[in-house]
Parts: C-alpha cells; structure tokens; sequence
C-alpha cells in the first residue's frame, strides 16, 4: 500500500473478512448509524456499503444515517448521496425522531463529540446527543417491540472515557472497574454523560428486555479522523505533513494503547450482533502501551521512510488552560470479554496502522473536510 485509495480498499477488504459473519446477518435488514458522518461513521458505513457490492440485491443492506453535521458537511459521505442503499439524513438525535422515520432492525448510536477540544465547546450539545437522544432511540426501540415489530440489536457508543483515571492496580482496565471520574470537570459533560448513557441501556434492557449493547472504544485512530480533531495523532500527522517539527503539549509521559479503527470497526459489528444484552465491551488493543513521547518518536521515523521528514520533537504548553485538566496517566483496556464473548481479536498492529494512517492523510491533506 503506498496511497490513501490503496489503504482504503485494504481495510475494507479486512473489515469485511473479519466481520463477514456479522455482515452476514444484517443482510437484507434495515441500520440506522447516528452520526453516521463522524469519524466511526467512515467506516462503519463504507464497509458494509464494501460488503453490498459482493451480493445480491436482495440481500444488501440498507443503511440510512442521521447527522446534525454540527462539524460540517463531510465529503466523503456526501459523494455518496442518497442512493441505493444509503440514505443521508439531517436530523439532531436530541430531538424527537422525524415523524416518518423507517422500521430499523438494527440501531448504532454513534452521535456525539468525542474529541476533548470540541466536547468543551459543545458541552451541552453533548450531553443532549448521549442522554436525550439515547432516550428517543431506546423509546423508539420499545414501540417497535410493541408493535410486533423488534429491533433486533441496538448498540450504545460510550467510552474509555467513562473509567476517569484509573488507579494503576486495574491497568489494563477491565468492565468491572467502576471509574475515577470528575462529575464537574471540563471533561465531564462527555464522560458523565456516557455513564449515564450506559445506565439508561442497563436498565431498558432488564427493565424491557431490549437487545441493548454497550461499547467502550479506546484510542481509536486511523483514516475518517479529520486532521482538525485536535487529538493526539491527527495533531502529530499534520505537523510532519506540514514539515514542522512535532510538538508535545505535555511532558510525554502519559501511556496509552492505541487501536486501528479497521479492528475497532469488527468489534462493532461483533458486539452489535453477538453481544450480550445489558453488557459492556471494552473495544481496543491491550498492546503495547506507550507513552505519548514514544508515539511521536514513531510517528517521526515513519515520516521519514514515507516523506522524508526531517523535523524534530518539541515540547510546548498548549494555549488551552483546560488541555490536560482530568487527562488520564494511563489508557489500556482488558480485552479478554470482548475476545471470549465476542470473538474479537484485533490484528493490525501499531507499526501499521500508524503507517496506514500517515498515508491517508498524506492522501486527504487537502481536502476541505477530512
């Protein structure tokens, strides 16, 4: 692979190969993706749009996608329009759900800010997206089921952002650990309001018996993450891009694992299909942990076989007072219900997808929105 086309097709390809059994059993059916134009969305929805091409038409799968697209209009799912079996629609998930919306057997609720930087701007946009518009589509999933016509899995978005800082007795961070989180910091408009979210997909499925599943998303990276996101890796890709040396707006110290969304994109499916109602599934990579100065040494000698990049490393304060505010030491999940449960089993290892990543934005570089 040596282009952001190329990258693209590898890893729509591996999606599909991973989760062809998941595919499998959306065929036919109807998927809403909220937020479907967002970073998860790009693959989310491309790669079952991948996986349409190679079946019968009466097997493929209809998506549509609400967006309130309060970052823009993304282009890359603007090229795809409303046309087969995609349909694009406007629509803010904290309001009531449009009076003709379509019978959905499969629900994805992936709509909401997850990067620090424009969670803070939006703070009540995002608790609205994680509370409010949780409860429309949970309520809509208990119409449906008493109307005789059951949405047969629903999946949450919450995140590892919901274990706050946790102490170094639970690294890797298993499902059980209840969280060192602020209820007040600047974070907290996006942190409590998963683990609020999280309790309302608890409670409606032992309360309803809805097939409700929850995931925990940690350090997902990779092409459909906008240069702009301010989160730690599109940041260093744009500085090699722009030939600046990389800057560190922290001492470097801080660990994290790191999880290629082709991987972290099977687990999705895996836990929409075959999770268990009412459950909770870390979704990222238990190895290696790093620390973010190691992430850009990396990043810089990857630069350098690609591009020839020649800048250095560079610590700086950020101009943001609230930048590193609750930011957690350490981030690596365990994994093992996910592997046990699911059958998940990422494959893509950090070496790669950095790689991959590098050259997709190299590829998007200039595109108005990534």
């Amino acid at each position: 692979m040596n282009s952001a086309e190329e990258v693209i097709v590898a890893d729509l390809d591996y999606i599909v190969e991973k989760a062809g059994d998941e595919l499998t059993r959306l065929a036919g059916k109807s998927v809403l993706i909220t937020g479907g134009a967002g970073f998860l969305g790009y693959y989310l929805v491309q790669s079952v749009l991948h996986w349409n091409r190679r079946v019968s038409a009466e097997k493929k799968i209809r998506i549509t996608v609400f967006d309130n697209y309060i970052r823009g209009r993304a282009g890359w799912i603007e090229a795809f329009g409303d046309s087969g079996a995609l349909r694009l629609v406007q629509h803010d998930v904290a309001r009531p759900l449009p009076e003709d919306v379509d019978d959905f057997q499969f629900i994805i609720h992936a709509a909401s800010i997850a990067s620090p930087t424009f969670y803070r701007r939006h703070p009540i946009e995002t608790m609205d997206a994680n509370v409010y518009g949780l409860r429309y589509l949970l309520d809509y999933c208990l119409r449906q089921k008493e109307c005789g016509r059951a949405v047969e899995g629903f999946l949450f978005f919450s995140s590892s952002e919901i274990y706050g800082d946790p102490t170094p007795g639970n690294i890797p961070t298993p499902e059980t650990y209840p969280g060192n989180v602020s209820c007040t910091g600047p974070r907290a408009c996006y942190d409590e309001s998963k683990r609020f979210g999280e309790t309302l997909c608890v409670n409606f499925a032992r309360v309803h018996g809805l097939p409700v599943r929850i995931v925990r998303p940690f350090n997902n990276y990779g092409p459909g993450l906008r240069l702009d996101d301010k989160r730690v890796i599109p940041d260093f890709a744009r500085d090699v891009l722009n030939g600046d040396d990389i800057v560190i707006h922290s001492d470097g110290s801080p660990r994290r694992t790191f999880c290629y969304i082709a991987d972290a994109v099977t687990g999705y499916y895996k836990a929409l299909v075959n999770g268990r109602d009412g459950r909770a599934y870390n979704i990222g990579t238990d190895c290696p942990e790093i620390s973010v100065a190691e992430l850009a040494e990396k990043i810089g000698c990857l630069a350098a076989e690609l591009f020839g990049y020649a800048g250095g490393i560079v610590h700086k304060g950020s101009r943001d007072s609230d930048y590193l505010t609750d930011n957690p030491q350490r981030r690596c999940p365990d994994i093992t219900r996910a592997r046990t449960e699911l059958g998940y089993s990422p494959g893509i290892g950090l070496d790669e997808g950095l790689r991959r990543s590098l050259l997709w934005y190299a590829g998007n570089f200039k595109a108005e929105a990534i």
